[in-house]
């Protein structure tokens, strides 16, 4: 697309950072829509010729300001085009609008983004910002790079005129957030940026909990040519389904086991406080405990000696008993056997954690041990206080992404992953491990957890409390994008902050693998169960009815 000035500048805008200009272009002046005004930057050297700048900014509002009069167009029966041709305007459509644009300024290698901080002068031409232009300045990689993850296109132009790549290393060590309402195309978003992490110029460590199951069509990345390096590579994906997880018992810390239990009064709260204090005691190198060794600290904790000196044991003791041995019972709790960082880690290879048959305080024991002990393995292995022999060796960056958010982290609710989280966030970059995070629901995710999001995915959301809690938990993106969030339609997302140089309106482009998580189609899978139904009711009726030649008597009456 060649350059072309679309409108002249009318004057400042409302802020400092805003000018306005005037157009009769209805096709280009769109919200989002990138222009330029050109701006003679004086050279520091005095003998040296002033230096030509593209100035880019992006529209963020328009309006209205002639037209032909209104009564014309209150007749349906009559052309305002004509009409407009028969008074002299060349034009059929003499529209003129003013169009507001808020000023990102000119790019430079080093600083990125440099605003000049200077209004173009009232008549400067105002035109349409180039393709190849924007491919290099919106993009912090491009397409093909080592670090790169190329997720779809700029959704106002062009189909694929302009990719939209974002920078891996700035999305997975500042953290991100898919944040969408349903049926907008979040989990399908994250699947793409998944292929582009599994990609040769990345292959990436990723780990996903996933407590729908919609994601195990990654499976067909194996073997699947547009991942295969030309030296051998091709990508690992592991999926562990609820019968193969399994966490250790002594990975769990006191408020894992309250969550997992009945509710329990407050001395048997306090028994199995005293209890866990036992087993940290008796802790020496690697101690792994079982429930059994829990119950027997319970006891001990619960026993006491009368006057005469005789040993006796509390109620709570015999009670919390009964309800560990219900834990022990658990398929997920084991007291060996665990899921080391080891086997869920390693570049080239996505694991997938189902949690779909999981109770939902189940997933949170199980989702918080994980994350407990990659961040624990990430920061010994950081400061050499593991042997690569170890289990918990992790010498490279993991990246785990967290669906459904919101259950983990929620607002104003306890949560056994909360903390973890929050840890993970703000300590997790020195160590490298990053952390994605994708809910339906941003009004209910705490605002502390969404706030360290550097990098941000927004699709179509409705729902006003969740479109208020993006206004401050989400700066990046500019009140003027997000205005535009209830028009997204399906795989259409602003995607801001640390993995671009500014916020784009991005269309995702098409997965490699099948995406697993459709809507089921209701009313088809109703007709093909009534068709069947009907063929085997027809049938077995038949089959009932057995022939024969001799009469049949009804009520006297004879019938042959």
């Amino acid at each position: 697309m060649q350059t072309q000035a679309i409108g002249t500048v009318k004057g400042p805008g409302d802020t400092g950072n805003e000018y306005v200009f005037i157009t009769a272009n209805n096709r280009f002046v769109r919200v989002g829509e990138f222009v330029c005004y050109r701006y003679l930057e004086p050279s520091v050297a005095s003998s040296q010729p002033e230096v030509e700048r593209q100035i880019l900014g992006k529209i963020s509002a328009r309006c209205l300001i002639d037209h032909l009069p209104d009564r014309l167009f209150a007749d349906t029966e009559i052309d305002p085009g004509a009409i407009a041709m028969l008074v002299g305007f060349a034009d059929p459509d003499p529209a003129i609008y003013e169009v507001t644009v808020e000023v990102v300024g000119y790019f430079d290698k080093n600083l990125g983004f440099v605003n000049p901080r200077r209004s173009p002068e009232p008549g400067s031409k105002v035109y349409l910002a180039d393709d190849n232009m924007l491919q290099m300045v919106l993009n912090k990689r491009q397409p093909g790079d080592i670090g790169a993850a190329h997720i779809g296109c700029l959704l106002l132009r062009d189909p694929d005129a302009v990719p939209v790549t974002l920078d891996v290393k700035e999305l997975v060590s500042t953290h991100m957030a898919i944040l969408a309402g349903t049926g907008s195309g979040k989990s399908y978003t994250a699947g793409v940026l998944v292929e582009e992490l599994l990609s040769p110029h990345n292959r990436a460590s990723v780990m996903i909990c996933d407590p729908h199951g919609e994601y195990d069509t990654l499976s067909e990345l194996r073997g699947h040519p547009a991942f295969e390096g030309e030296d051998g590579y091709s990508p690992e994906v592991k999926i562990l389904r609820p019968e193969d997880i399994r966490i250790r018992f002594s990975s769990l810390d006191y408020h894992d086991i309250l969550t997992l239990l009945p509710q329990m009064s407050d001395r048997q709260q306090s028994m199995l406080n005293k209890a866990f204090n036992i087993i940290q005691r008796h802790r020496r190198g690697d101690y792994r405990w079982s429930i059994n060794d829990l119950i027997a600290a319970v006891y001990e904790a619960d026993s006491s000696q009368d006057d005469e000196g005789n040993e006796k044991v509390g109620s709570s003791a015999p009670a919390l008993e009964w309800k560990l041995e219900r834990l022990a019972n658990s398929p997920y709790f084991h007291p060996f056997e665990h899921l080391p960082p080891r086997d869920l880690f390693a570049p080239g290879q996505v694991t997938i954690l189902q949690m779909n048959e999981i109770s939902q305080e189940e997933q949170q024991v199980i989702c918080a041990a994980v994350l407990r002990q990659a961040n624990q393995a990430r920061m010994n292995t950081a400061k050499e206080r593991v042997e690569s022999d170890d289990e918990n060796y992790l010498p490279f960056p993991v990246f785990i992404l967290l669906e459904e958010a919101h259950r983990f982290a929620p607002a104003h609710e306890p949560s056994r992953c909360k903390m973890i989280i929050r840890t993970i966030l703000s300590e997790g970059r020195k160590f490298g491990l990053g952390m994605g995070l994708i809910t339906q629901r941003p009004g209910k995710l705490d605002s502390d957890v969404l706030s360290q999001c550097m990098s941000q995915f927004l699709m179509r959301i409705v729902n006003p409390t969740d479109q208020d809690s993006l206004k401050y938990g989400v700066e990046a993106a500019g009140r003027d994008l997000l205005k535009e969030l209830p028009a997204l339609t399906k795989g259409q997302v602003i995607v801001a902050g640390a993995c671009v140089n500014t916020p784009v309106l991005c269309k995702v482009r098409q997965r490699r693998t099948v995406h697993g998580g459709e809507t089921l189609d209701a009313p088809a899978m109703w007709q093909e169960y009534f068709q069947e139904h009907q063929i085997k009711s027809r049938q077995i009726a038949n089959a009932s009815v057995a022939p024969t030649s001799e009469a049949t008597t009804f009520d006297g009456f004879s019938i042959d």
